[in-house]
């Protein structure tokens, strides 16, 4: 295929995660080795930026600070939740891309953002313009399909993991069969983090805290659940519970939603855990029920993140580029597993039309058939993804982490009043 000459232009889009700023420095490392790669731009703040050209000079950053990218977390760019709505949306961003002679578009985001990427490539076709677009996974939920699980997820899996042990360690010294808490973790419509909780338990261990997981694929069950929390109290000290914002009762409905929805149309979640709490104390008298929300911690916690995870962010920027000077456009850079027992890793591609707006279930089959616990084939695919410490420079006792000049592009267009 001819070599095709121009910019690059890297953008980030939704939740940022303790690892999504790796992706950036891959693009960006891996962008500097292709002479047909004339400029290394930025979008601030995702397809806003764009929008409103607000561009940064990736290029004109030091060395010092792209390798810091590997373990800063946020999204060191900038991210939004903004929605593509009207023709006129896609027509400006098409205008900035032309103004800016932008070849090569990189949107590194979650269901929704591979489904932005999916329609600016398809209308750069329709208008002959020569642009090849590669969408990089990210999103701690792990819920996109095709790939074999998402940069993020692992990170927030070991923030959660030792989040439940410190907890356990705390509650065993306070607990006298009397102490309910509950840990309420990120997760809208699949359950991957509250899954990914118990790899804290110990090898035949399963008594090992948390004692309950509540999903968002097994319907709560209210009188079930109050059971299964009297008989761990009354074999326990205390019983701990990690519960999915997404949890839905037996009609499909949310346990708990504010009402509000974002730009997506997607219902605003928070307060499953007092929900629960609420219900825990009206029907179990005496206990004490105490509930922990890590929250945004649990997406930026880059002390725990796994060195795996970060290193396969790194991984898929760089492949995104090679792809992309390959001829592939239209894509979504993928990670699949080896078949060998010992855990390996490598890129490949699907179509973002395959990825986006879809949704990958937990499978039934690795939940045990109590409905609150995991079994052998989900600790399998799990256990190797938290493996590593990434190593975090200190100053003064505190993490230094990356701090970009943002050098402006200069804008060429009128100001966008769309």
């Amino acid at each position: 295929m001819a070599e095709l000459v121009g910019n690059v232009l890297v953008g980030q889009s939704g939740g940022p995660t303790a690892v999504i700023n790796a992706s950036v420095a891959g693009i960006i490392s891996e962008a500097l080795n292709h002479e047909c790669i004339e400029e290394i731009y930025g979008a601030l703040n995702g397809v806003l930026g764009i929008l409103h050209e607000d561009l940064i000079d990736l290029a004109s950053e030091s060395q010092q600070q792209i390798r810091a990218l590997r373990h800063t977390p946020g999204a060191a760019l900038g991210t939004c939740r903004y929605k593509l709505k009207k023709q006129q949306d896609f027509e400006r961003v098409l205008e900035v891309f032309k103004a800016h002679n932008i070849r090569y578009f990189f949107y590194i985001g979650g269901n929704d953002s591979q489904d932005t990427a999916d329609k600016i490539a398809k209308l750069a076709q329709e208008q002959g313009y020569e642009l090849r677009v590669i969408g990089v996974p990210k999103t701690i939920d792990n819920d996109l399909p095709v790939t074999d699980h998402c940069p993020g997820y692992a990170s927030a899996v070991k923030y959660i993991t030792t989040a439940v042990k410190e907890v356990a360690c705390d509650n065993e010294s306070m607990g006298q069969g009397d102490l309910v808490s509950i840990i309420e973790v990120m997760g809208r419509s699949a359950g991957w983090i509250a899954a990914g909780a118990a790899l804290a338990k110990r090898r035949d261990h399963p008594h090992d805290p948390p004692h309950i997981i509540l999903l968002p694929e097994i319907s709560f069950n209210q009188e079930k659940i109050m059971e299964d929390i009297r008989r761990v109290l009354k074999r326990e000290r205390y019983c701990l519970i990690v519960v999915a914002e997404g949890l839905v009762d037996a009609d499909g409905n949310y346990v708990a939603a504010e009402g509000n929805t974002d730009a997506f149309g997607h219902a605003q979640l928070g307060g499953a855990g007092d929900a629960l709490a609420e219900i825990i104390s009206q029907n179990i008298p005496g206990v004490k029920v105490r509930v922990a929300k890590p929250g945004l911690l649990q997406r930026c916690g880059a002390h725990t993140a796994s060195k795996t995870d970060a290193d396969e962010s790194f991984l898929t920027g760089q492949a995104a580029v090679k792809a992309a000077i390959n001829g592939e456009s239209d894509k979504m850079i993928t990670l699949m597993r080896g078949d060998g027992d010992h855990y390996t890793s490598e890129t490949g591609l699907a179509p973002l039309a395959d990825v986006a707006n879809s949704v990958k279930k937990l499978p039934r089959d690795w939940i045990n058939e109590d409905g609150i616990s995991m079994n052998f084939q989900f600790l399998r695919y799990a256990q190797p993804l938290i493996q590593g410490e990434v190593t975090v420079p200190h100053e003064n006792g505190v993490p230094t982490f990356a701090r970009l000049d943002r050098v402006r592009v200069d804008k060429t267009l009128p100001a966008y009043e769309g």
